[in-house]
C-alpha cells in the first residue's frame, strides 16, 4: 500500500485530473510552461553545478553534484510523451539520481513534436551518444542512460540503434515507466483506467499520433518493444500497478529477458507513471536508492 506522503499526492493528481476537464484548452506554450506530470515541481538543489552545453549540436545541461566522478557519465532523457518536458520538470530527478549512482549527469534537451516529429527526437539522441563518445572520448563502459516516460522509449530506442550498428553499447540502464509501444496494446491501458492519476488512453493516443506524424507506430525506434533485443545491457525497469503504461514496462521486461538480456523489474503496488518524480514520498526515495546502487555496481569508478 502506498504511504501517506503518496496518497496525499495521488489524491491531489486525481483532483487536478478530474478539474481539467473544465478548464479552458491550452495552447501549447502554456501546456509546456506549466508542465509538472509529478505534481508540484521541485529545484535542482543549489549545490548541483548546472552548465549548458551543445552536444553534437543538442542543447543540454551537464548536472555535477558535489563528488561527481567525470569519468563516469550519466545521459539522462526526460519524459512528456514527446511534446513536453524539459529540465525545468526533469532537472531535479536527473541531478538526484546523478547524485545517488555518483555520476555526472548529461540532461539532453531533444526535439518536441509536434514541431519536430518522429525521428527528430531519436536523432538527437544519436546526436548527444556520438558526441559523448568520439568528441568527450568516453568509453561505453563508464556510460549508462537513464530515461522516464518517453525518455525511456528513446533509451531502448539508442541501445537498439547503437547496437545495430554495429558500436559499444552503454554499461547498463534504468527505465521508469518506459514508453515501447506508441501502438497502445497493452492491457493497462484499458484495465487501468481508473487507477492512472494522471493519464488517461485519449491522451496517450493524441501523443503518440502528433509524434509519429504519419509514421508506422511499430517502427522499431519508435515502438522499440517491437524490435529484437539481444545484445542489449542489463536493465533496471521501474513502474507502478497505477499506470496505463504498466504493461509496456512488463512486456518490454518478458521480452528483453527471452533474448537474453540481464533484466530486473521492479513493480510498484499503487504507485503511479514515473513516481520516481514525486520527491518527499518514500517510493521515490527507495527507487533512488536502488537506481544508485544499481549504477554503481554496474559503472564502477574508472
Amino acid at each position: 500500500m502506498p504511504s501517506q506522503a503518496m496518497q496525499d499526492l495521488l489524491e491531489s493528481l486525481r483532483e487536478r485530473q478530474k478539474s481539467s476537464a473544465d478548464l479552458p484548452q491550452e495552447t501549447l506554450a502554456e501546456a509546456r510552461a506549466t508542465f509538472a506530470p509529478g505534481g508540484p515541481l521541485h529545484a535542482i538543489p543549489d549545490d548541483v553545478l548546472v552548465s549548458e552545453v551543445s552536444a553534437g549540436g543538442v542543447p543540454g545541461y551537464w548536472l555535477d553534484a558535489p563528488d561527481a566522478a567525470a569519468d563516469r557519465v550519466l545521459l539522462f532523457l526526460h519524459g512528456g510523451g514527446y511534446q513536453f518536458g524539459s529540465l525545468r520538470s526533469d532537472g531535479e530527478l536527473a541531478a538526484r539520481l546523478g547524485r545517488a549512482s555518483g555520476m555526472r549527469v548529461l540532461f539532453a534537451e531533444y526535439r518536441l513534436a509536434p514541431e519536430h516529429p518522429f525521428p527528430a527526437a531519436i536523432d538527437d539522441v544519436l546526436a548527444v551518444w556520438r558526441w559523448l563518445r568520439v568528441e568527450q572520448r568516453m568509453s561505453a563502459q563508464s556510460l549508462a542512460v537513464v530515461g522516464d516516460s518517453a525518455g525511456g522509449g528513446l533509451t531502448v530506442a539508442l541501445l537498439v540503434a547503437t547496437r545495430d550498428a554495429g558500436d559499444d553499447l552503454p554499461a547498463a540502464a534504468v527505465l521508469m515507466s518506459p514508453t515501447v509501444d506508441l501502438t497502445s496494446s497493452g492491457a493497462s491501458m484499458t484495465d487501468r483506467v481508473d487507477q492512472d492519476p494522471i493519464s488517461t488512453p485519449a491522451l496517450l493516443r493524441q501523443l503518440a499520433s502528433d509524434y509519429l506524424a504519419g509514421a508506422d507506430p511499430k517502427t522499431s525506434l519508435a515502438s522499440p518493444l517491437f524490435a529484437p533485443l539481444p545484445g542489449l545491457p542489463p536493465l533496471l525497469i521501474q513502474v507502478g500497478t497505477a499506470d496505463l503504461l504498466l504493461s509496456d514496462a512488463e512486456r518490454l521486461a518478458k521480452a528483453a529477458s527471452e533474448a537474453g538480456v540481464d533484466v530486473r523489474l521492479e513493480i510498484g503496488e499503487g504507485l503511479p507513471h514515473v513516481y520516481q518524480l514525486m520527491l518527499g514520498t518514500p517510493e521515490a526515495a527507495e527507487a533512488t536508492e536502488r537506481i544508485g546502487t544499481f549504477l554503481r555496481e554496474r559503472v564502477p569508478p574508472q
